[in-house]
């Protein structure tokens, strides 16, 4: 009877992509299998931990802890990938009712409590939002505006604060699936499937975060880039606008120089300071036009060369 149970039991997948985490990996497991077992005991769990091509000795943790309990699955990349593309691909390895994305240490687990309940409701997405925190007034500010430039040039409204942290039904996997998207911005991706989505805010934990593996301004900068470029193809649009503007604008100023050298021929001196000005001027468009059109490119040559989103070394206990 006891087998018959277990058997029923719906099954939720928890997923972290880990690099470099030798000193978290277990507690992160130990901590998920403690909270399962005292407050969701009407449930079974795995764990799959894609280790991003580790320099320490996070893969070899994963290996033992795989061996103790098979539970823990672990997915060891052949090299380093992006963040948010290792992530998305551990996604699609579930095999279970529901995946739980936990990919940083903000993060608090006992939401996690909140999203199951949630869910076994029937809503096919449970979606932690994050609460406002104290950051630099840089950030404060980079962040707002990247909210309004998105949710200003896509048809898609982007969620606020939404790190993608939350619970997602196996239905929205095997969409996932279907879209093949070779750049995945999950937060985009979650937004443009639609569907109704139950919003939870959560407080990050204390002073963890700016501990996870981010990748610093760079990568926020990329990952900005990466969300407005596959949201919407308006900056392709706002190109053409901008050149027939500036065209227009240079033929009116050129005839108005025209007019003005006619009329007043020996004492109208043009100067070098607008022919100057204007190639400056131009120039500065075209690299930021042609930098647009190459991120458009750069997408269209991913899709078309269709590697694997992430190449596995090693595979465990699947």
């Amino acid at each position: 009877m006891t087998q018959v149970y277990r058997a029923m039991k719906k099954n939720i997948t928890i997923l972290t992509p880990c690099f470099n985490d030798e000193s978290t990996v277990r507690g992160r497991f130990e901590a998920v299998r403690s909270l399962f077992e005292q407050q969701l005991p009407e449930y079974s769990f795995d764990y799959i931990f894609i280790d991003n091509c580790s320099t320490d000795r996070t893969a070899e943790i994963l290996r033992d802890m795989a061996g103790q309990d098979k539970r823990v699955k672990v997915i060891v990349n052949s090299r380093k990938f992006d963040q948010h593309i290792s992530l998305y691909y551990g996604m699609l390895q579930m095999s279970s009712d529901a995946v739980i994305p936990l990919f940083a240490d903000e993060f608090p687990l006992q939401i996690m409590v909140d999203f199951v309940k949630k869910w076994d409701e029937g809503n096919l997405m449970v979606l932690g939002v994050r609460q406002e925190v104290k950051e630099g007034f840089f950030f404060r500010q980079a962040k707002r505006q990247f909210y309004w430039l998105v949710n200003n040039v896509s048809n898609v409204k982007q969620i606020k604060n939404f790190m993608g942290y939350g619970i997602y039904d196996r239905k929205i996997i095997e969409i996932l699936r279907r879209l093949d998207n070779r750049s995945p911005y999950l937060k985009g991706l979650i937004a443009e499937i639609g569907y109704d989505k139950v919003i939870l805010e959560y407080e990050p934990v204390a002073n963890t975060i700016d501990n996870s593996n981010s990748g610093g301004l760079t990568s926020l900068i990329d990952v900005a880039i990466l969300g407005i470029s596959s949201s919407s193809q308006y900056p392709i649009r706002l190109m053409t606008i901008i050149g027939g503007a500036i065209s227009l604008l240079s033929f009116l100023v050129a005839l108005t120089y025209f007019v003005l050298k006619l009329v007043n021929w020996n004492d109208f001196d043009m100067g070098l300071a607008p022919a100057i000005i204007g190639t400056f001027f131009f120039g500065s468009v075209q690299l930021l036009c042609i930098g647009w059109l190459g991120e458009y490119v750069s997408r269209i040559i991913e899709h078309v060369k269709a590697y694997p989103l992430v190449l596995e070394k090693e595979r465990i206990n699947f």
